[in-house]
Parts: C-alpha cells; structure tokens; sequence
C-alpha cells in the first residue's frame, strides 16, 4: 500500500514538470511570436518560416497536454484504487475490530460457558459421589439387614443363646459322655485317677486289674450375660455326677450327686477392671488370654483328675484383674484355704488342727477340716506380647494348729508358708503345634499340685513344719486338621523329706523291710463284702516322695457343625510312685490306663 501511494506521488510531481515546462515553452513562444510579428512587418520573407514553427510548439503542447490528460487519469485511477484501498483497509480494520471483539466477547462467552461448564461438572460430579454415597450407604444398609435377617433367622431356628428379659443364657460346653476305663494295678476308682492311690508293687491290689465304664463326667454347664452401659455382669454355673454321697454306690441306681463344679457372678467394668466371686479355677490355674474365668487351660486328659504335675484347685475364692490394653493383666486373689492332713511317721497327736466335717453345719462327717485362720492369697501377672502367653504368681498361706504340751498351757501356734509359680504357652509350625510348661516351688504348697501330696508334717513338739516341694508339666499339643487333636504330657509333684530323727517326713529309719512281701488280704469285711479289703505290704509305711505321670492320646470330632459335636478320644497312662527309702531300702508302684470317651456337645 505504501508503494502504490510513493507512486502517486512521483507522478503528481512529474505533471508538475511538464506543466512547468509547457509553460515556459509558451513564454518562449509568445515571445518569439512578438518578434516575429514586428519581423514580419519589417521582413516578409521570414513570415514562412515562423507559421512552420508555431505549428510545431502546438503540436508539442498538445501532445504535451495529452500526456498531462493521461498522467492525469493515471493519478485518477490510482486515487480510485487507492480510495478503494483505504474503503477495503478500513472494511479489513472494521471487520478485525468487530472480529477481536466478536473473539473478545466469544472468549467472554468461552470462560463463562467454561466457568458454567466447570461449575456443572462440579455439581455433577458431587451428584455422582452422592449418589455413589447414597447407593454404598444402601449397600451397607442392605447388609445390614440382610445380616440382622440372618442373625434374626439363625437365632430364632439355631439360636446360640437364650434371651430372658434383656440377658442371654448359653448352653456352651454341656455334653454327655460315656466313658471307660481299665487300669492294669486296681485302685477302685472311678474314671478320676487318685495318683497317691496308685497300688506299691507288692501290695495285693497291684496283681489284678480293674475295668469301669461310667457317664458321671457328663456336664451341664449355663452362662447368663447382661450388658450396661459401663459393664457386662456375667453369672456362670458348671456341674457334673462326680461326687460321692455317702449312700451313693454302683448296685442298681447309680445315685451319685450332683456335684458343684464352677457357680460365679463377675463385673467386668469397661475401664478393664473385673470382679469375681464364687467359686472357681483358682487363680494359680494357666489361662489362655489374660487372666479370665473361663479360659483356663486343662490338660487334654479324659481322666478327670488331669495329670501329675498340673497346678489348680477349684473352690471359693473373689478375685480383682486389671487389663492393661490387652497386653499385661495383674490380678489379686484371696482363695478358701484347707490344710492336707499332716503327714509323716511317729507324728505328735498333742495338738488341734481340725474336725471332721459336722452333719448340721452340712459338711462331711466322713471328711476332714482344718481350722484355718485366713484364706490363701494369689497375686499374679499375665504378659502376652504378641507370641505366647506368659504366667508369674505368686501364693501365701498360713497354717495353725493349737498345741497341748504335757504339763503345759496350751497354746496357738501359727506358720506362714507359700511359693512361686509360672509358666509359658507358645505357638510354632504356623500355630499347628502348642508348647507349654509350667510349675509351682514352695513350701506347704502341696495342696496345689495335681497328687495332692502334703502340705505338712509336725515336729516332735507339735509345731507345724510345711514341708518344701514342687510340681512341674511340660505339654505339646499337634492339630495337624481342624478335627484331630494330638497331645502329650508328662509331669511330676515332688515332696522333699523333713524330719526330726525318726519322726517327721521321709525319715531314713521308717521301717521299709517288708515292701517286697505280698500281703494277704485284710480279714474284716468292708460293708459286708468279702474279699474287698485289700493290704498294702507291711513294714512299709514310708511317705511319697513323688508321683510322675506320662500321657499321651487323641480326640477326635466326628462331626462339629450347628447341631453339635460329637467327639471320640483314646488316652494312655503311664504312672509312677516312688516311696522314701529307709531301713530295708525303698519302694515304688507303677500302673498302665486306658481310657476312651464319646462325647456329644451342645451346639
């Protein structure tokens, strides 16, 4: 556009020129003119020779005027064009401005539809996670329901627990068991073994076996749960037909008592202390998590008297546990106390240390009591820090009795005894394989240990003497299946000797020459029956020095579903009793048990 408005302008500028020029050749020509005239006038012979030459400066001016007539509608034309130019840059600016504020306004437009579209996408998109949140939340509704129904329908056709007025009842651990039993040395005992029981190996009853079948280890068991806002009060109740009444025999009814096995009530607080009373596994007894009532943990015995070396008792007792996150619980217990008759030789009998039980305050008449002057009191702590579980307790005692020295005052004399304990459960081979040990050390502990060795002996002046012994049991246990169970134990109660010279316990100069001899049977008929009086040797009447057990067997579940379970297991026994030696050396009895049980649980 430029060069087309510098070429307008050099030909403006040449017009210019020629019109200048034109000018000056006709100033020239006029002049020439008036010359020529006054020439003329003066000289006709040059007349000729001037009109030659006007006519020549016309035609130059002519041609001139033409080409300034040409130059001149050059310069129009451009004009034109460049008028057409400028019309056709404006239109081109018009249109540009309106096109950028058309661009403008669409960019405008553009950032609102975005700024709208973003916006909608928001919207929609929280719409989405809504209705994403709403359909999840029907979901879990769904479930939930589907859930109560389930529970609805299985407590209502399958219930676990009974429900009355706001607490749940549970059936669990009830079953019907027949058993059996053959021993190769007879005790007369039911399917419960008593380990001090065990035949010597010369005494008559050591020569012939004995078998018994027997259903009074069937169980009932009933745990009513009620839960408040701050905590769960529990009340348990466990019995069996293994108690003896006096009249209680095996001639026609089989009329054994009921027997009280476990009857607690318990508040566990949410702040995780629990309270406990009744009565119970004693504190002393392993557990399987913390320090609960109810999951202690038994040897897999059939016998129901366990194993040799177990630590427990079950009987009153009110216990306080506090739960530390799960991971370390201290408890404190204070148990009923009952002091083994005192055992030995040539023992004083100047002295009162109890009674047998009196019929109208509905104790045993044919049983023994002491007299004791406080409980028996068990602290301990349960550690489980991941893998294992671990036990360390401690037991005090005290022991009494009122002595009667000859020519003397009587007197109170009181001695205070206990131990330590603890032991530890472990899992290995990807939790298929328990292994457990524990034990007891202490003095007048006896009562504790599975044997129910003694407690005490007395010295010659009638003071208590506990007497120091220990009780230990290693266990493995194998369930290579959900239904077959493996398991081994073996364990020992030991009483160490105390004597005073030839009295006391385990004396060296107790009389032991006759332990190798068979005796006959007694003469006096027990109850009227003949021939059911069996002897120990005589002159062997030394004390137990301990009782070793080694056991093996299995149980086997058949069926465990939601009608119940219904269990097998085989068990053999292999126990040992040694005697103190003293003169004439020593003694021991030895005895093989089989035992098998079918048992169906309640679901």
């Amino acid at each position: 556009m430029k060069y087309r408005s510098h070429k307008l302008k050099a030909l403006i500028l040449a017009s210019c020129m020629a019109a200048m020029s034109m000018a000056g050749a006709y100033g020239v020509a006029q002049s020439e003119a008036g010359t020529t005239t006054a020439v003329a006038r003066g000289k006709q012979s040059r007349k000729k020779a001037s009109r030659s030459k006007s006519q020549s400066i016309e035609s130059q001016i002519q041609q001139m005027r033409q080409q300034f007539q040409q130059q001149q509608d050059e310069i129009d034309q451009l004009k034109q064009q460049l008028q057409s130019r400028d019309q056709q840059l404006q239109q081109a600016q018009d249109a540009a401005q309106q096109a950028q504020q058309t661009a403008a306004q669409a960019q405008t437009q553009t950032q609102q539809n975005t700024t709208q579209s973003n916006e909608a996408y928001t919207n929609l998109q929280q719409a989405v996670q809504g209705i994403q949140t709403d359909t999840d939340h029907s979901k879990q509704t769904l479930s939930i329901v589907e859930q109560d129904q389930k529970q609805l329908k299985k407590a209502v056709l399958h219930p676990d627990e009974f429900y009355y007025k706001g607490i749940t009842i549970s059936p669990a651990g009830s079953f019907i068991e027949a058993a059996t039993v053959y021993r190769s040395a007879a005790i007369g005992a039911d399917i419960n073994t008593p380990f001090t029981g065990v035949p010597l190996r010369h005494a008559d009853a050591a020569h012939i076996s004995e078998f018994y079948g027997s259903a009074r280890q069937s169980r009932i068991a009933l745990k009513a749960t009620g839960k408040l806002d701050s905590m769960t009060l529990t009340g348990y109740y466990e019995m069996d037909w293994l108690g003896t009444g006096i009249t209680s025999n095996n001639n026609q009814s089989n009329s054994y008592v009921v027997r009280q096995r476990q009857l607690w009530a318990q508040a566990a607080l949410k702040s995780g202390w629990t309270f406990t009373g009744g009565q119970m596994w004693s504190l002393v007894t392993e557990t399987k998590s913390g320090e609960s009532n109810g999951t202690e943990i038994l040897p897999g015995t059939i016998d129901p008297q366990y194993t040799a070396g177990f630590n427990w008792t079950r009987q009153y007792g009110f216990r306080v546990v506090k739960d530390f996150n799960n991971k370390l619980w201290l408890g404190a217990s204070a148990e009923n106390a009952e002091t083994l008759n005192p055992a030995g030789s040539g023992l004083p009998t100047n002295l009162l240390i109890g009674s047998a039980g009196s019929g109208g305050g509905l104790y045993n008449p044919t049983a023994n009591y002491s007299f004791n002057r406080a409980p028996d009191m068990i602290a301990k702590a349960v550690f489980e820090p991941g893998w294992g579980h671990y036990e360390l307790f401690g037991l005090a005692r005290v022991f009494r009795d009122r002595i009667y020295p000859t020519g003397g005052t009587p007197y109170n004399d009181s001695t205070i005894a206990g131990g330590v304990g603890g032991g530890f459960r472990v899992p290995a081979l990807n939790n298929k394989l328990s292994i457990g040990l524990k034990g007891l050390w202490g003095q007048g502990v006896g009562r504790y240990g599975d044997s129910t060795i003694a407690d005490i002996t007395l010295r010659p002046d009638a003071q208590i003497a506990p007497l120091r012994g220990f009780s230990a049991l290693g266990t493995l246990e194998f369930n290579p299946t959900k239904r077959l169970n493996l398991w081994s134990n073996y364990g020992g109660d030991y009483v160490y000797r105390r004597y005073f010279g030839s009295e006391g316990y385990g004396s060296p100069l107790t009389d032991m020459t006759g332990c190798n001899v068979e005796p006959a049977p007694g003469s006096t008929a027990v109850n009227g029956g003949v021939g059911f009086s069996p002897s120990t040797p005589a002159h062997c009447s030394g004390n137990n020095k301990d009782v070793q057990e080694l056991s093996v067997g299995y149980w086997f579940n058949f069926v465990d579903g939601s009608k119940g379970k219904l269990r097998q297991g085989i068990q053999y026994s292999h126990f040992q009793r040694d005697i103190w030696s003293g003169v004439g050396g020593g003694a021991k009895g030895t005895d093989d048990a089989f035992w098998t049980s079918l048992r169906y649980y309640l679901p």
